[in-house]
């Protein structure tokens, strides 16, 4: 019997509470810097050095770094790598405790959204109230994210 597609997840710095949390509670889905199974990105590494390991591996970023909209060269990066993420977020900020309920709540619908959407690029934003696509623009002369549109 064949399995089914099970994405895996990469928890960048900013997100590293939320991929330890996960892991503690058994799931082997989620890697994060610093873990045991992913050496060649150990702590504090540089976006721009794991990004194209995170590529490589076909793994999904889920982080709360909005500033790679402000970043022209992480930008390009995830265009040219065609990174998968998921920005997540909220009003206010959210602390590991909450961004574990914000994924668990939504996980059924984040794994269909993954697998509609295939290879990247590709970004989505999960926040309490649901999931929504984010719109990238590949101009370079104006690399950003484009505001949030619905599904």
């Amino acid at each position: 019997m064949a399995r089914e597609f099970e994405p895996v997840y990469f928890t960048d710095e900013n997100t590293l509470g939320l991929g330890k949390l996960l892991h503690r509670s058994g799931r082997d889905d989620v890697l994060y810097p610093g873990h045991e199974y992913l050496p060649e990105i150990p702590r504090e590494t540089p976006d721009l050095e794991w990004m194209p390991v995170v590529a490589r591996r076909g793994l999904v970023v889920v982080s709360r770094d909005r500033r790679i909209r402000s970043r022209p060269a992480e930008l390009k990066a995830y265009l040219e790598l065609g990174i998968r993420s998921v920005w997540i977020g909220g009003k206010r900020d959210l602390g590991p405790q909450d961004q574990l309920e914000v994924f668990l709540a939504h996980e059924v619908r984040l794994r269909r959204e993954i697998i509609k959407r295939g290879p990247g690029p590709w970004a989505l934003a999960l926040s309490p109230t649901g999931l929504r696509p984010l719109r990238l623009r590949e101009h370079p002369e104006r690399l950003a994210f484009d505001a949030p549109f619905r599904m």
